[in-house]
């Protein structure tokens, strides 16, 4: 079936269940940029295949609403559809909620599939549209029906995350959060998102392309843990381990069912952002839910010694593979035809011979010149660019290892640079550097040092749509909070331990991009009489690139903390690497 035929569909079955406007988000039951197949129904609908996003459909009206970073990619895949890309502009509201509202219509009666929509989300809806005498029905799954070759639930096979990797025992993680939940006087805690419950009971998966994870939900008792998944993932081994511990597994889609065995008065946990509105509305009304951040996801965001022992040999890995990556662009070009996908491919070759590596923490971005002006730029056939020419190439990417996930991006001139791209390379990297050099004290959150990163860029009338570094979980999701780096007022605050992303960048549409992204932990530096103070030590080992770099723009201790950060990459890479690759390395990290 084409879009239009699929649309017929679903507007059929909208009109046979009285339904005035049907909402489909970007989603799945559990939240994350990460959706299995199943899930992907606005792709299957409209062909747009981004990672945020929401489709409201009407009788008369489709349309589509997403971010700034999808909307050249959102214009091209819904080209020739009766779909619309809703951009913000004259008449057109940037919220689908504002459109809804100020578009009633005949829309008395709004329907969407519970299981895919948050209950923070629902919330919205309600609180906008109940005094207006609109009905909002959560229980219209119209999908199901008319999807008739839908790919089924995934069911990739569980694998243990041995001690040496993890750090701490499943047992002593599960016994943690139990003595917290009786600190709250909390009876139960439902998790929805699967990275809480890889982390605590020292599994992973591969149910979702670009993290390792499996599809499950869990419920914590006093005594026992219930783990709702497909049992045939968990192998042998590790469900008698769980027998021993308490923990039960059952079927994934009998996790409500549990909920009707709490005595009256118990009290449950959960996140509303993460739990969907079908699964919290299961839950009788005599049991008190009490919400917040998981338990696990506040513990996981701290990162312990082992686990920062192992990040440190992982970033090696890492920079093994980057280092002889750009050691073979840069001899390759003009030798071998090279394109944005070609190169992509080089890389991935080269992390798959780092040992252990589990595959890639999200889709690679490689985009040249105009291309790298778009932050979430992904090339399709047709827009695959020959790298051929002079300009600039921006290679975002990371990986999955046992012993940590890896993020970076790095930026590098093909053939000589304009003055004006050096320049806003050496404002970008006075950013990156003051973050990566900032002292402050414990208690700090995310927004208050956001201004650090785009102090030197906002001097020069400039400056960059996206947050400045987000949490990366530890072989679980690249981005995993609570923690960030962004003007938002997130109520994280920053502690020893979080690992966090340093990437400020400018975006010049048509032209170019420019992005510096490094991983930093955050330590503790000095306690003095005015308090605790905290600092980061950037991870990540690749070169930055000197071509690029106005040296007058940069002060001594700018210059001093590169060339420090460049003898450290040397240090820990070039014993990896082959005689040309190490002489090539020693040049680029000379000092400047």
């Amino acid at each position: 079936m084409n879009s239009s035929a699929k649309l017929a569909l679903l507007r059929s079955a909208m009109k046979q269940n009285s339904i005035d406007a049907y909402i489909i988000p970007v989603a799945g039951p559990h939240p994350g940029e990460n959706i299995p197949d199943h899930w992907q129904i606005v792709k299957w609908l409209t062909g747009f295949d981004g990672s945020a996003g929401v489709v409201v459909i009407t009788d008369s009206f489709a349309g589509l609403w997403t971010d700034s970073r999808y909307y050249l990619q959102a214009g091209d895949q819904l080209r020739g559809s009766e779909f619309r890309l809703m951009k913000p502009g004259p008449g057109i509201s940037i919220d689908y909620i504002d459109w809804l509202g100020e578009n009633p219509g005949a829309q008395k009666k709004i329907g969407l599939d519970g299981r895919i929509f948050s209950v923070s989300a629902f919330r919205k809806l309600e609180a906008r549209f109940i005094i207006k005498g609109f009905t909002i029905e959560y229980k219209n799954d119209l999908i199901s029906d008319i999807w008739t070759d839908r790919p089924p639930l995934p069911s990739a096979p569980a694998f243990d995350h041995p001690i040496r990797f993890a750090g701490v025992e499943r047992a002593v993680k599960i016994k943690v959060v139990r003595e917290e939940m009786k600190k709250l006087n909390i009876n139960y805690h439902l998790l929805t998102s699967c990275d809480d419950i890889m982390w605590l009971l020292n599994i992973r998966g591969s149910d979702f392309k670009y993290s390792p994870l499996l599809m499950s939900f869990a419920v914590i008792g006093e005594k026992q843990l219930h783990l709702f998944g497909d049992e045939n993932s968990i192998p042998p081994d590790l469900v008698s381990e769980f027998e021993r511990l308490g923990i039960v597994l059952m079927p994934y889609d009998e996790c409500s069912k549990i909920f009707s065995s709490f005595t009256e008065g118990s009290t449950i946990i959960l996140n509303p952002g993460t739990t969907s509105v079908s699964l919290w509305s299961q839950i009788p009304g005599y049991v008190k839910i009490t919400e917040g951040v998981s338990i696990p996801a506040r513990m996981k965001a701290i990162k312990n010694k082992t686990e920062i022992e192992n990040l440190s040999r992982t970033m090696v890995k890492d920079g093994i593979a980057l280092t002889k990556f750009f050691y073979w662009l840069e001899n390759s070009r003009g030798v071998i035809s090279l394109t944005e996908r070609s190169v992509k491919d080089e890389l991935l070759n080269l992390r798959t011979r780092q040992e252990g590596f589990l595959g890639p923490s999200f889709k690679t971005i490689a985009a040249f010149n105009e291309h790298a002006a778009l932050p979430h730029y992904a090339e399709t056939s047709e827009s695959n660019a020959t790298i051929d020419s002079e300009g600039i190439l921006l290679i975002d990417s990371g990986g999955h290892y046992p012993g940590g996930t890896t993020d970076i991006t790095r930026t590098i001139p093909l053939g000589l640079p304009t003055l004006r791209q050096k320049k806003d390379f050496t404002l970008v990297l006075k950013g990156h550097i003051s973050i990566a050099t900032a002292k402050f004290p414990l208690g700090t959150r995310g927004y208050q040092l956001d201004i650090l990163a785009r102090k030197a860029l906002w001097e020069a009338g400039l400056n960059y749509g996206h947050g400045t570094g987000h949490g990366v979980g530890y072989c679980l999701n690249v981005h995993e909070g609570p923690q960030n780096i962004s003007p938002s007022d997130n109520k994280t605050a920053i502690e020893p331990g979080m690992l966090l992303s340093n990437e400020p960048a400018i975006y010049r549409e048509g032209e170019y991009g420019i992005r510096t992204e490094n991983l930093m932990i955050c330590y503790e530096d000095e306690e003095t009489e005015f308090g605790h103070f905290l600092k980061f030590d950037t991870i990540s080992l690749c070169y930055i690139d000197r071509s690029l770099i106005d040296k007058s723009l940069l002060d001594q201790k700018e210059i001093d903390w590169l060339n420090s950060y460049h003898a450290e990459v040397y240090e820990k890479i070039s014993p990896n690497l082959t005689e040309a690759e190490e002489s090539w390395l020693k040049i680029k990290t000379e000092p400047i």
